[in-house]
């Protein structure tokens, strides 16, 4: 049996579900066959909690398989986003990704990273609930109407998506939307609620499964602008010792579509003197078409 990691009030509330279970199967006498033990915690709890891991206020969790892909890639947010249908998405590594929607970008991942870490401290599935003002605050958007509607445009795109992905590290494939649920509408009035609430699909636990995950430090992702710089931020952070990587996978893994090699050089280099801005890197350096780069340590 997995641990449960439930806050006190949603464990009350399991421990409360499980004694009226226990009460109806006393008063009426059903038992299973060869076994007239009542319910018991570890009957029910597999079937209530699905749970992500836990981390600190200052990270942020992503599946190693998302990080490593090109799902949410590094393009200018002015150009047009395109529509996929059961698309194949680069994947650095092993791994299989096709996906179904809106183009997705850094900034849908930076809101999916807040609204996973949102959602780690109840059973997946259950609602979070927070206002435009919180989220847009704590991702460090304006607070203005423009972002409300940004971040509107963000959760509506990632709740009409269809996400496929395949590792061999689970021997399986899962098929997710990556929002389950997203309203905000009041349900009396009709008009808009100054509460928004999403539900993130209880699959995604299985890609966090034997600590294959990144944590991200939060500030520094904050610090550095959308595009390239967070997608390496993301993609480093993700080895303990980064190896050196070819210009032509991170071009591939962030997604771009420009073909000029001078071009990629150059935003490779502005991402890597951003990288070192924030604390991230020691130092870094190209040799051919290799980039080195040089963590700093914890």
């Amino acid at each position: 049996m997995r641990e449960s990691f439930a806050p006190p009030e949603t464990q009350a509330r399991i421990d409360g579900h499980i004694a009226a279970i226990n009460a109806r199967i006393r008063s009426k006498g059903t038992t299973t066959v060869g076994d007239e033990r009542p319910c018991s915690q570890s009957d029910v709890l597999p079937a209530v909690i699905t749970q992500l891991p836990l981390w600190s206020e200052a990270l942020r969790g992503l599946p190693n398989e998302i990080v490593r892909s090109a799902l949410f890639n590094a393009r200018n947010r002015n150009h047009p986003r395109s529509y996929f249908e059961e698309s194949e998405i680069a994947v650095i590594g092993g791994g299989r990704i096709t996906y179904t929607g809106k183009e997705l970008r850094q900034d849908d991942e930076t809101v999916w990273l807040q609204l996973i870490h949102l959602a780690k401290d109840k059973p997946l599935g259950q609602a979070i609930e927070f206002t435009p003002y919180s989220l847009c605050k704590s991702i460090g958007w304006t607070i203005e109407g423009r972002s409300y509607l940004r971040l509107r445009a963000c959760l509506v795109r990632m709740k009409a998506t269809s996400l496929s992905v395949w590792s061999a590290r689970i021997s399986a494939g899962v098929a997710l939307s990556l929002i389950r649920e997203f309203s905000w509408k009041d349900a009396e009035t009709g008009g808009t609620s100054r509460h928004y609430k999403v539900e993130i699909h209880p699959s995604l636990t299985q890609l966090f499964q034997g600590d294959h995950f990144t944590k991200l430090e939060w500030s520094q992702r904050l610090s550095l602008p959308d595009g390239i710089a967070t997608w390496l931020h993301c993609y480093l952070a993700s080895h303990r010792d980064p190896y050196p990587i070819r210009f032509d996978t991170i071009k591939n893994g962030a997604g771009f579509t420009t073909g000029r090699k001078a071009k990629v050089r150059e935003l490779i280099e502005k991402a890597l003197q951003e990288l070192v801005r924030v604390g991230f890197l020691i130092d870094w350096r190209i040799a051919g078409e290799l980039v080195h780069v040089r963590r700093r340590k914890k």
